[in-house]
């Protein structure tokens, strides 16, 4: 007989909990349309995560085959290859559409990874305080200090040539950025009367952590995962085009080491080279729009321009 109310009072909670988010989702959503940069990029993403995830209807899987080429080495644009042909006579358009697929799995896996690791250490870091605190900072300075690329190079080039070793050589380089603002963030949540209210009624390290702190860091967490996905797909292309990528798969990165090899720069064959340059270029601004915008609506004090 008395577990009803109990029932009830959850479901409640809960609805009101679901609630809130939803008006929270919607008010962020109003705020965020108002910046026409931003939603330039948001566009551009879609589109671009559109033919990404089309690709193996729009232009095949077999286009990265060498054998089955359509063409011949590298042709000029044309009717029939609108970007024109590679080095093995295979199409650039549908290479450049593939590799989308590649390009932007790894800028998210790596950007996540980062991200989760740096809140990690950022929480811990600003929760603690004391020795475990500095220890943990000085470590966080350590890799902050070392070129990020340089140390992604000497990961790649240690570990097996593969997607899963750029995505790691990425991710575990480039987090201390993220720790120090999420740990400045944490310190900032853990001076609020709420968090001591909270400890006086018995709650523990976990529980302030989880409950308290990380949902109060995740909107700076949602905007250093968007600014991080351009530079982890930039250091992608680069670790690709050094030749440390997986080469049994098609990248944008990838296609710009086949034409330096090609000798595309020295030849003249322009559009070897560009196709796969402007579509990095464009989804690395694409992201930093949305960061940029999504800074502004969780942060108006920072008077980023519309």
């Amino acid at each position: 007989m008395t577990t009803t109310p109990v029932t009830k009072t959850t479901q409640t909670a809960s609805s009101l909990s679901w609630a809130r988010r939803r008006d929270s989702v919607a008010r962020f959503w109003r705020s965020y349309r108002t910046h026409r940069t931003g939603l330039f990029g948001l566009g551009a993403l879609a589109l671009i995560a559109v033919v990404a995830l089309a690709a193996p209807l729009l232009v095949g899987a077999d286009v990265q085959s060498v054998t089955n080429a359509p063409g011949t080495a590298l042709e000029r644009p044309s009717g029939e290859f609108p970007l024109g042909t590679d080095q093995f006579g295979r199409s650039l358009l549908g290479l450049l559409v593939w590799g989308a697929r590649i390009s932007l799995t790894v800028g998210l896996l790596a950007a996540t990874l980062s991200v989760a690791i740096g809140t990690l250490v950022g929480i811990i870091a600003g929760h603690y305080g004391g020795w475990f605190s500095t220890v943990l900072m000085r470590i966080t300075d350590w890799f902050l200090v070392m070129p990020t690329l340089v140390l992604a190079i000497v990961l790649a080039t240690v570990m097996s040539r593969s997607v899963w070793t750029v995505v790691i050589a990425i991710g575990v380089t480039s987090w201390p950025t993220t720790a120090r603002l999420v740990r400045a963030q944490t310190i900032a949540v853990e001076s609020r009367p709420y968090i001591e209210r909270a400890r006086a009624l018995g709650g523990g390290h976990g529980h302030i952590m989880s409950r308290h702190v990380l949902p109060n860091v995740m909107p700076l967490v949602l905007a250093q995962t968007t600014l991080g996905i351009s530079s982890a797909i930039l250091t992608e292309a680069t670790l690709a085009f050094l030749g440390l990528g997986d080469p049994t798969i098609v990248s944008w990165g990838g296609m710009l080491q086949d034409a330096r090899e090609a000798g595309a720069v020295s030849s003249g064959h322009w559009w070897y080279l560009a196709p796969p340059g402007i579509a990095i270029a464009l989804v690395a601004l694409a992201f930093t729009l949305c960061g940029r915008a999504i800074e502004s609506v969780l942060n108006p004090k920072l008077g980023v321009a519309r």
